[in-house]
């Protein structure tokens, strides 16, 4: 039976940079992964929401959650499915109203020792034919540890429409106004080029001055 860890402490490493890790939680030690698997659940606290706003340049986070499996495969790599949950505030950029959007974005990842990954991307460059097949390159393990924090916060930054429109919000193109042939205005634009055409040539004088 697959172990369940539950992390709503966002606090548990006061070291890291907000900035640089906003979804900030403890660590995943692979050496401690069951064989049966770990399931951990994660949930944003307000700090947390505020970091993550601020790094994606959001006008608010009011909810966000991950979900993940762990599995120890092959060679010391570990397999990471889960998926992230999020409600965030942004801008029409057409209205310039605030909406809200709703995140659900799946996560598939692959974790191998530092010294696999360069092994493993050359043959994966080596296999593939196709560039559309190429799979993507496993994911560091760094000092042992999977940062499960920094995979969902990067699952959501991916996930966010960067163009975010209200409902049927459409970019209308500008127009120029037209004048009515029976408006007030519209004996003058046609007065208007013959008045510029005109010239008033000066009056001669003659010798005497008249």
């Amino acid at each position: 039976m697959m172990s369940r860890d539950s992390d709503k402490d966002s606090n548990t490493d006061p070291i890291r940079d907000p900035n640089k890790d906003p979804w900030r939680t403890a660590p995943v030690i692979v050496a401690q992964i069951p064989e049966t698997g770990l399931h951990r659940d994660l949930e944003a606290d307000p700090a947390a929401r505020r970091a993550l706003a601020d790094a994606a340049d959001l006008r608010e986070v009011t909810s966000a959650q991950a979900s993940f499996d762990l599995r120890v495969v092959n060679d010391g790599r570990v397999q990471v499915l889960g998926r992230v949950r999020a409600r965030i505030g942004q801008t029409c950029v057409v209205t310039l109203e605030p909406i809200e959007s709703e995140i659900d974005e799946p996560i598939d990842l692959v974790f191998a020792p530092p010294g696999q990954i360069q092994h493993m991307a050359d043959l994966i460059d080596d296999e593939s034919d196709d560039a559309a097949e190429i799979p993507d390159p496993p994911e560091p393990i760094m000092g042992g540890q999977i940062d499960l924090g920094r995979v969902a916060a990067d699952a959501l930054f991916l996930a966010i429409d960067p163009y975010p429109r209200k409902p049927g919000a459409v970019f209308e193109p500008m127009t120029v106004a037209v004048i009515p042939e029976d408006h007030p205005f519209a004996a003058l634009k046609v007065l208007r080029p013959h008045a510029e055409q005109q010239t008033v040539e000066p009056q001669k004088k003659g010798t005497d001055g008249k």
